[in-house]
């Protein structure tokens, strides 16, 4: 049987290891977090993780498009004390001027186009260990266990938040040591007053993985300068059940 003094130990163990891995307690100041609602309670305290390395899966050029949309909403709230970040990428069809949409400025966004995919490995790893910098992203395919375990211990002694791209990867479910797997889907977006045209972006969320923590399938959009759930539209009302008088089969 463990004692009150053991699991006193191993709770204090538990919120170290958290902490390292980028799950720290939320505070006041934190206010709603990343406004992600129910996807941040998926993770340890509640608490979307900074710090550590997120990888996002783009099977297609539409779930690309979408994780850079969603991605744009996170830089948002990683740069709001007016920090930097990187992104570096090899074939780049981000056009800056639409992370405004995102509340995102552009130009604390620094662009670094590279040619081989061991180039952007090596500047992602010196640049997450910079720490004055909010974010790195790296645009990429595949990445190996071994590689990916040396990008997170250079967030974990940083503090940098690096997010990967995964653009059409070959080997998708490949181990990784990152904290959290994402993938990203557009959806349908909204009429606005029955008025044909764009609504607010929207996107079918699927939390893969999470390091000591639950996955799930969310549906979020962004309204009014900040993430907010809709309705799953595979969702559909059951109709209404109409009770007739029961009649004989004889007059």
């Amino acid at each position: 049987m463990m004692t009150a003094e053991k699991q006193e130990i191993l709770t204090k163990l538990r919120a170290q290891i958290s902490a390292a891995q980028g799950f720290k307690p939320a505070t006041h100041a934190q206010g709603d977090g990343f406004g992600l609602g129910k996807i941040e309670a998926c993770f340890p305290n509640n608490v979307f993780p900074i710090g550590t390395i997120h990888e996002f899966l783009a099977e297609n050029a539409e779930d690309a498009a979408a994780s850079e949309g969603f991605i744009a909403g996170l830089l948002a709230k990683l740069m709001e004390n007016g920090s930097s970040c990187l992104w570096i990428s090899r074939n780049r069809k981000l056009f800056p001027p639409s992370l405004e949409a995102f509340g995102t400025d552009p130009q604390q966004i620094i662009f670094i186009d590279l040619y081989y995919t061991k180039e952007i490995l090596w500047v992602t790893e010196e640049a997450l260990k910079c720490e004055g910098l909010a974010c790195v992203i790296a645009e990429i395919s595949d990445i190996d266990f071994a590689q990916s375990r040396r990008l997170q211990l250079a967030t974990e002694k940083s503090h940098v938040t690096g997010l990967l791209l995964r653009k059409e990867p070959k080997h998708s479910l490949s181990a990784t040591a990152c904290t959290a797997r994402w993938q990203i889907r557009p959806q349908p977006t909204a009429l606005i007053n029955g008025i044909p045209g764009v609504g607010n972006p929207r996107w079918e969320v699927n939390l893969l993985k999470v390091k000591n923590g639950e996955g799930g399938k969310f549906y979020i959009e962004w309204a009014e300068d900040r993430f907010a759930p809709f309705k799953n539209p595979e969702y559909r009302a059951q109709p209404e059940t109409i009770s007739l008088p029961e009649r004989g089969l004889t007059a």
